[in-house]
């Protein structure tokens, strides 16, 4: 039971919860080697790259020569955020603000065995074929978040907290459940999320209202209250939640309050991958290979709320999960004519084992706190092992070739987002992955997405340029959530190395809710992200 209470809290108060981890995970952006990302990562059916071996492995068939290549790579990327006009909007005079998230990474890394019959060995229609291995860098987890939201005590983090584990139905057993282990945390001293802290610190005081359960506990008496001291004190029938502070402080939050926060996010997913392509007749092209997943994300955060010209208190969260999964793919390349080539592939679902590791400290303002000082607590360090399965992916492809002027590609990728599901190890049920799933499945769509991109050659230079367009996620929405990317790049390539650039700039919009209510809207904040990264290949042709 604990571990759903665990759950629970941690997806409800974290962005996005489980479910907006869960589009992180499956909402990949172009990936590879520089050539690859020169072309905003449309390669399904142009072949004889690296980064085949991560979208469609029959790719690799078409390697005449093995090699070897390296790609690192840096990130900027900048977030401005502003307070959206909703009923929780208090005034307009919230400021716009930025926060910046840099990163230094390797995008890619990996080497190309490639074998091929002489082209006067008549002995198999199979002319050949490449096996390779290597490191792919999926998805960039590096983003900052900074704002200021300007509220009242309705909307306020205070109103969340009248509605412990996020549940505001004060005449169910639940929420008197919910009360019961609030009160066992402070008991105990045992704190494991951010409703007992607020209960030990002072924000709050829970009240045990009349229980619809014929034989209540205890602690649960019909019209009692649940106090510090175990002593049942009279029920405030106007007041069916509970009251959180004494009247002259309730005064003090009847005007606006200020929310701030800093959110900073740092990690990647990425992928070590093996596989094969054969050519057969140099007409069909067919591949397969096996991914191992592994995923890094560390979340750190500091909320506070001020009223009344006081900070009320101030909240730390610290999330870090990691992951190991695995996948397969399989793939085709037809060469229809000689200047066209029309490809298609197919990922399995994605499994991944996920742990987090959480902790939360919260420092009531003195007027709050049980003891007329200043209080601060934390929550005991926690852990959570589950699990997701992210949906299958299909793409199509066709590049048209310019002879030895370059060519053109383009990628259609279909991505089910509504099917990722969470599950617990042991095949028990739990409270917060459940919700997590509910969430997935009725705000998530399957969508179609698209990537185009062109390369010019003069001798052994090259000039690369993409596009690539990423669905919105979501079923419905105020606005587009859809991802942009526009890439540029450029390379030499010789009969024994290559050098390949690339630069990658992402624009895409996005929500923030630091907390959900019960029955009214909460505080939002309005995102618009500008990420450009650049990369850099060496290779050598062997």
């Amino acid at each position: 039971m604990l571990g759903s209470f665990l759950t629970f809290s941690r997806a409800a108060y974290a962005q996005g919860g489980l479910a907006g981890d869960a589009l992180l995970y499956m909402r990949q952006n172009p990936s590879g080697t520089a050539r690859s990302l020169g072309l905003a990562g449309a390669n399904v059916s142009l072949g004889a790259d690296f980064g085949n071996l991560t979208s469609n492995p029959a790719g690799l068939g078409l390697f005449t020569k093995s090699e070897v290549s390296f790609t690192p790579g840096v990130g900027f990327g900048t977030t401005n955020a502003a307070q959206a006009a909703n009923s929780a909007a208090v005034g307009t005079g919230s400021p716009s603000l930025s926060q910046t998230a840099n990163s230094f990474h390797i995008a890619s890394a990996g080497i190309v065995f490639a074998n091929r019959r002489p082209d006067n060995d008549n002995t198999s229609d199979w002319r050949g074929g490449a096996f390779a291995l290597g490191f792919t860098r999926l998805a960039d987890f590096n983003q900052g978040l900074r704002y200021q939201n300007s509220t009242d005590d309705n909307h306020s983090f205070f109103q969340r907290l009248r509605e412990p584990y996020n549940n505001g139905n004060y005449t169910s057993a639940d929420y008197q459940n919910n009360i019961s282990d609030i009160n066992n945390q402070y008991n105990t001293g045992n704190y494991q999320d951010i409703d007992g802290l607020a209960y030990g610190t002072g924000l709050v005081d829970h009240v045990a209202v009349p229980n619809p359960n014929p034989n209540p506990r205890p602690d649960q008496a019909q019209g009692q209250t649940i106090s510090r001291a175990g002593t049942p004190a009279p029920l405030d029938p106007t007041s069916p939640d509970y009251a959180n502070a004494p009247a002259a402080l309730k005064a003090a939050r009847k005007g606006a309050i200020t929310q701030t926060e800093t959110i900073q996010t740092t990690g990647s997913l990425s992928q070590f991958d093996l596989g094969y392509g054969g050519n057969y007749r140099d007409r069909v092209y067919i591949g397969g290979g096996v991914g191992i997943v592994s995923l890094n994300r560390t979340r750190n955060s500091t909320f506070s709320e001020s009223s009344g010209g006081d900070q009320d208190f101030v909240s730390t969260d610290y999330l870090k999960t990691t992951g190991t999964g695995i996948n397969a793919r399989l793939g085709v390349i037809v060469r229809a004519a000689d200047a066209l080539r029309l490809g298609a592939s197919i990922q399995t679902p994605t499994y991944i084992r996920l742990t987090e590791q959480y902790s939360t400290s919260l420092t009531a303002n003195a007027k709050y706190a049980t003891t007329g000082t200043v209080n601060t607590l934390s929550t005991a360090p926690g852990t959570f092992d589950y699990s997701i399965t992210t949906p299958f992916r299909a793409n199509g492809g066709a590049t048209v070739l310019l002879g030895k002027a370059g060519f053109l590609t383009g990628d259609i990728e279909y991505v089910g987002y509504s099917q990722a599901k969470f599950n617990t190890l042991d095949g028990s049920s739990d409270r917060g992955l459940n919700d997590g799933n509910y969430s997935i499945a009725n705000n998530y769509r399957n969508v179609v997405n698209f990537r185009f991109g062109a390369e010019a050659r003069l001798d052994v230079f090259r000039v690369r340029a993409g596009y690539a367009y990423y669905a919105d996620p979501y079923k419905s929405s105020d606005f587009s959530r859809n991802q942009q990317y526009y890439t540029l790049g450029a390379g030499i390539r010789t009969k024994t190395f290559f050098v390949d650039v690339a630069g990658v700039y992402l624009n895409n919009k996005d929500q923030y809710q630091p907390y959900s209510l019960a029955y009214v809207a909460s505080p939002t904040v309005n995102q618009t992200i500008n990420r450009f990264t650049a990369s850099l290949t060496g290779g050598l042709i062997f």
